[in-house]
């Protein structure tokens, strides 16, 4: 059984930081592309980041110089390390494994920037 459990958002203050993890089970981890993405209320579902199986990284223009991905293949374990968080972050934030035809999603963590 695959499963991809987030953990790590909560309530944070603008410019503050957080940081996501997604442990994964049941896929042979290092072969497949990992995602974030997100969606805030009344939005469509945003794709963040990409770390590939060869470690390339990609990001959304909002969050680049802010965001980090990056993968521990030993701990079958996404990151996303979230710096200078602005309010128009807040969303539920998803993890996401991509490889071959086959993708699995996290159930999502709440991430909610306010003062």
């Amino acid at each position: 059984q695959v499963q991809l459990v987030e953990s790590g958002g909560g309530l944070v203050q603008p410019g503050g930081s957080l940081r996501l993890s997604c442990a994964a089970s049941g896929i042979a981890f290092s072969a497949y592309a990992m995602d974030w993405y997100r969606q805030a209320p009344g939005k469509e579902r945003e794709l963040v980041a990409t770390i590939t199986s060869g470690g390339r990284l990609t990001y959304v223009d909002s969050v680049k110089g802010r965001f980090t991905i990056s993968r521990d293949n030993a701990k079958k374990t996404v990151y996303l390390q979230m710096n200078s968080l602005k309010p128009e972050d807040t969303a539920v934030y998803y993890c996401h494994a991509f490889g071959g035809l086959r993708h699995y999603w996290g159930q999502g963590t709440q991430v909610t920037v306010s003062s």
